[in-house]
């Protein structure tokens, strides 16, 4: 299975733009730049892509691992915080740090949170990233 995106970047670093595409469309010619990414004006950039392609993919691993157990989760919220540093050698995406708070009927505390740590390490979008990946799970009841 392959999926595709794509970028189209015009001009300069702090002066150009660019736009982002998905196969599927969800992303149509999505705007994106210098300001989006470094200077918090509204706009996407690659690290809050990143960051929900994580949460999502993190977020499906954790309904799996559950199912496999026997366990249906009624609700997953996960959001993941994606850390940019400078670095010597430029930028780099060092921590990514899941905030998951989900609603699982019938799962133990230290049951969820084993499921819950196996689906972190698991999930292909941690496996792609080469950051500190760490996680704060709560169990609702």
């Amino acid at each position: 299975m392959k999926k595709t995106a794509s970028a189209i970047w015009e001009g300069g670093l702090k002066d150009g733009k660019g736009r982002l595409s998905t196969e599927s469309g969800s992303l149509k010619q999505n705007p994106y730049g210098f300001n989006t990414r470094f200077e918090g004006l509204p706009g996407t950039n690659p690290e809050e892509l990143i960051g929900a392609a994580h949460a999502g993919c993190f977020s499906m691993a954790l309904s799996m691992m559950l199912g496999e157990e026997k366990l249906t989760p009624e609700r997953i919220d996960t959001t993941a915080e994606v850390t940019l540093e400078k670095q010597d050698d430029g930028f780099a995406i060092t921590a990514v740090h899941l905030i998951l708070k989900a609603k699982v009927p019938g799962a133990s505390d230290q049951q969820f949170h084993d499921i819950a740590n196996k689906a972190k390490a698991g999930c292909p979008v941690s496996k792609l990233l080469n950051a500190k990946i760490t996680l704060d799970a709560t169990l609702l009841s």
